[in-house]
């Protein structure tokens, strides 16, 4: 998918795919105006129609294997 240049507001918890209800990792921005919201799975299922109607696709599906960072504390 095609990742957004400029900065948008990253997604959170409380952005919900617009097909199921899960937690969204793909804003996509239309051509027409507004947005549609979707899970890794659905933004996969739909990428090829998704691309003909998208002005951008905000990607943050890489989170879901990012590794966290190590906070620098140690279990005593």
């Amino acid at each position: 998918m095609t990742t957004v240049l400029t900065p948008a507001s990253p997604l959170t918890a409380a952005d919900r795919c617009d097909r199921c209800g899960a937690q969204a990792y793909l804003r996509v921005v239309l051509i027409s105006g507004g947005e549609l919201l979707f899970c890794a799975h659905h933004g996969r299922k739909f990428e090829p129609e998704l691309k003909k109607i998208a002005a951008e696709i905000q990607d943050e599906t890489d989170r879901l294997t990012a590794v966290p960072a190590d906070t620098g504390e140690e279990d005593h």
